[in-house]
């Protein structure tokens, strides 16, 4: 059923297959992306920092309250690592293309 689909849409916008796929993965990377970039955003705003390094070092020398500061860092050095990935994913996507 999905496989006949994909064929429909295929034959509809005149693209083969593979490449509808390629297309139908990038754009998902790229939303994912894009939800990341703003989770992120959202973290370095709220201490008014612009980089994970910088949160750090303000936390150290108490600039910024520990708590919950260090779980933002994590989740912030989480979020630059899934950035990393999925950037590493669609480079391999535009260098096979």
């Amino acid at each position: 059923m999905k496989a006949e689909i994909i064929e429909e849409i295929s034959r509809y916008i005149a693209l083969d297959k593979n490449s509808l796929l390629d297309k139908g993965v990038e754009s998902l990377l790229k939303e994912k992306k894009r939800g990341v970039m703003l989770d992120r955003l959202e973290i370095l705003s709220r201490y008014k920092v612009s980089s994970a390094e910088e949160l750090e070092r303000k936390i150290r020398e108490g600039e910024i309250e520990e708590h919950p500061a260090w779980e933002d860092l994590i989740a912030l050095e989480n979020l630059d690592s899934a950035l990393e990935k999925i950037n590493g994913y669609l480079a391999s996507l535009s260098a096979s293309t």
